[in-house]
């Protein structure tokens, strides 16, 4: 590094699960204010597409790596956003999702310890559970199920905050947490099974809408550029950041307005199929961002149907893409497929 580098703000910055749909977005945007950084993914569910156009740029390195084993770099910060976050990922080995937020935010600690480096946590607003408390503000202690199908979600990354905690208290690291909401946008997985990616498959694919439950339950939707300022605001915060801060939109829609919304936007007539509710599934989740507007100057802009309209000309391009793949090889043994291909499923995050 030059001195030059270093005085105008240079940094070498290892991003966690940097492949994954949130960390892609937050590579790109880090690649574009001229840092070196070192995308870390076990391609679990990150995707060498979402970062391919920053393959040929000499300040990005790919490295395939696991970080439930122990890794050393020399780097001025670590973002860490390694975890399956919907509940089709993270079920599918929940042993290995609780080692991947346990051991190895466990590792990403004692890296930026031995380095001086300053880490940001991606946490969840999962570590409220099934809130007794609305909207959730950062004082709520949760209300979560340890033991459950959503248990080594949650329990993984409450766990992941303690150590946290205690890197600080006990070693000094400066490590900041950030609780993240609902969050959309492109390069979302087609088949991650959360709410939004579902119901803009279906919608553009002409499948029946599964809501699970009556519809009732809320959520509250994030738009990723909105997410990735935030995540940036945390880490370049100049105050002493010593507790979790949540981020996401306080607009809050029940389930039914959302497909309905997405049905109106994609001009779908998909008809809405109501599923059985799964077991622990949160009826409300709406974040209290005032901390996040005060500490960091942060709040989101993008309106949900500005960003679901991005949202859907993306998932668009991609089914029209794998429709087309489909038509070469002659899946159907004419060469013929309807538009949308692709299934979709899973359930409600």
């Amino acid at each position: 590094m030059t001195a030059s580098e270093h005085y105008l703000g240079y940094k070498r910055i290892l991003v966690a699960g940097g492949a994954g749909f949130l960390g892609s977005h937050l590579c790109e945007r880090l690649i574009k204010q001229g840092h070196e950084v070192f995308c870390l993914d076990n391609f679990h569910t990150g995707s060498r597409e979402n970062i391919e156009d920053l393959l040929g740029n000499s300040k990005f390195h790919l490295i395939r790596h696991d970080i439930v084993l122990p890794y050393y770099l020399h780097v001025d910060e670590v973002f860490n956003l390694a975890c399956p976050a919907s509940p089709v990922h993270y079920g599918f080995d929940p042993i290995h999702t609780i080692k991947t937020s346990v051991s190895g935010t466990l590792n990403l600690l004692g890296l930026a310890k031995r380095v001086g480096a300053k880490l940001v946590q991606a946490s969840t607003s999962e570590v409220y559970g099934d809130p007794l408390q609305h909207p959730q503000t950062e004082h709520y202690w949760g209300n979560v199920n340890s033991y459950g199908p959503r248990a080594c979600y949650d329990e993984g990354k409450r766990c992941a905050e303690s150590f946290i905690y205690a890197y600080r208290e006990q070693h000094g690291v400066d490590a900041r947490i950030c609780r993240i909401f609902n969050t959309y946008g492109p390069r979302m997985h087609r088949n991650d099974g959360r709410v939004v990616s579902n119901f803009v498959v279906q919608a553009l694919q002409g499948n029946p809408i599964t809501v699970y439950g009556n519809g009732s339950q809320t959520r509250s939707f994030c738009y990723v550029d909105d997410l990735v300022d935030g995540l940036l605001a945390m880490m370049n915060c100049p105050d002493v950041i010593d507790h979790p801060i949540n981020l996401g939109n306080p607009k809050e829609f029940t389930v039914i307005e959302l497909a309905e919304m997405i049905c109106d936007l994609t001009g779908s007539r998909s008809e809405i199929l109501f599923k059985e509710l799964p077991k622990d599934d949160p009826t409300r989740r709406r974040p209290d961002i005032t901390v996040a507007r005060s500490t960091l100057g942060w709040s989101p802009k993008t309106e949900v149907h500005d960003g679901l309209k991005r949202t859907i000309e993306y998932f668009d391009s991609i089914l029209a893409q794998a429709s087309q793949t489909r038509n070469v090889v002659g899946l159907d043994g004419r060469g013929l497929r309807s538009k949308h291909v692709l299934s979709a499923g899973g359930l409600p995050a």
